[in-house]
């Protein structure tokens, strides 16, 4: 154990010096090794924030939930546009069967959007709000967050009371600083009294619904001002969401059953309509990640591989400039073993500081991105430890032949060179 200690003290002293007195040898052979865990690492911690960022946004949209579409999600409907056009859209009525006859349904929700109104305070507007009305329970699927106030209550979502919810900029953008609950603001016309202000969200391209910038209203009371028909070109959304102990797949199976049934469809005619929950996206999102590591790992492997034979030209080099050491450490009784290991390890020492090179560049370019691009990005401690971990393996692939060559020198033929 102690003869181990001293061959890694030694290759590492060994190392750091052969760094020290070949500086731009060392600097041009370890500079592939840098890029390389560069781009592998840089891509990667990329694409973990990327992909971050989109999962925060499809949490809003509910993993445990089932979304009744007119329109598939994870496929290209603009090719079988006309098929999709003649499907009806979510009603309210599909709503009032599924809450009648599903067992594995644990709340439902019926919502409609639509942009482009306008919402004022005294002499303060918003133009182009987005207006959404969603049914009572609609709370209890998405779990949203308040800055101030509460949600609609049954008897105002119920009687369609003017009772308003608004998006953290829209307050902001109407109120100021000052307190937006319980003051009146006008929409359609009419004044709505406003009961709750959400927690900001914050600029984001993985935002799929911007509540920063909503109008909510009860379902009851947006229906008296937006026409939730067939022929409206209004947005609708039906949102079911299943209780705790069923799978997703059961409550799409009993919802499949109930719909055609509802929508009177023939037993050899396909459903006119797409149930579809946050996993279909998951894959498509799974597979476009996917191939952005595939060309990190590409473009950085090359960069490794130069750097691989880079590192093992130093170490062929070392070799010759140490033979005579090599001879006279095995004339005094070094084993084989010991001497592949010192040269192994130097390999291995090499490869490391490149790569922590590359894993420190990593870092400063992934922060400056995230302050100038005012997008969250991290690079995760597992990102560094799979730096640190190809650093080793091709460290040891780059030196594994220089130290075999050097282990098996023949100790007198050592010494005479």
């Amino acid at each position: 154990m102690v003869t181990l200690i001293k061959v890694i003290f030694e290759s590492i002293r060994q190392a750091l010096q052969s760094l020290y007195g070949n500086k731009l040898r060392s600097f041009l052979s370890l500079i592939g090794i840098t890029i390389g865990i560069f781009c592998i690492i840089s891509v990667k911690s990329a694409v973990d924030s990327l992909q971050k960022n989109v999962m925060a946004g499809f949490s809003e949209i509910g993993s445990n939930v089932v979304y009744v579409e007119k329109y598939p999600w994870n496929e290209d409907w603009s090719n079988s546009y006309w098929k999709y056009m003649k499907r009806p859209e979510p009603s309210l009525n599909d709503l009032e069967v599924i809450l009648d006859k599903s067992e594995y349904t644990d709340k439902a929700s019926f919502n409609i959007f639509t942009g482009g109104r306008t919402i004022s305070y005294k002499s303060s507007s918003v133009s182009g709000a987005f207006i959404m009305g969603t049914s009572y329970d609609f709370q209890e699927i998405q779990k949203l967050e308040y800055e101030s106030g509460r949600y609609f209550n049954a008897l105002e979502s119920n009687s369609g009371s003017n009772k308003v919810i608004l998006g953290y900029k829209v307050a902001q953008q109407l109120f100021n600083n000052f307190e937006p609950v319980g003051k009146q603001v006008k929409v359609f016309g009419q004044k709505f009294t406003v009961v709750g202000v959400l927690k900001e969200e914050g600029e984001s391209m993985f935002n799929f619904i911007n509540f920063d910038e909503v109008v909510w209203l009860p379902l009851t009371t947006a229906r008296r001002f937006l026409n939730v028909g067939q022929k409206s070109n209004i947005g609708r959304s039906l949102v079911i969401k299943a209780h705790e102990e069923v799978e997703l797949d059961e409550l799409k199976s009993e919802l499949t059953g109930i719909l055609r049934s509802h929508r009177r469809i023939r037993p050899k005619e396909d459903n006119d309509f797409s149930l579809m929950e946050m996993t279909a996206l998951n894959d498509v999102v799974d597979g476009f990640f996917g191939v952005l590591n595939l060309a990190g790992i590409v473009i950085g492997g090359f960069a490794l591989i130069v750097g691989m034979f880079s590192v093992a030209n130093i170490m062929f080099v070392s070799v010759k400039e140490r033979t005579n050491i090599i001879g006279i450490k095995k004339a005094l009784g070094a084993k084989n073993y010991i001497v592949l290991m010192e040269f192994l390890i130097e390999s291995v020492v090499l490869c490391i500081i490149g790569g922590l090179v590359g894993i420190v560049m990593t870092y400063g370019v992934i922060m400056l991105i995230g302050i100038l691009a005012d997008f969250e990005m991290a690079m995760s401690m597992n990102n560094a430890i799979l730096g640190v971990i190809v650093s080793v393996f091709v460290g040891i692939i780059a030196g594994i032949i220089p130290a075999f060559i050097a282990s098996n020198l023949d100790p007198v033929e050592a010494m005479r060179r």
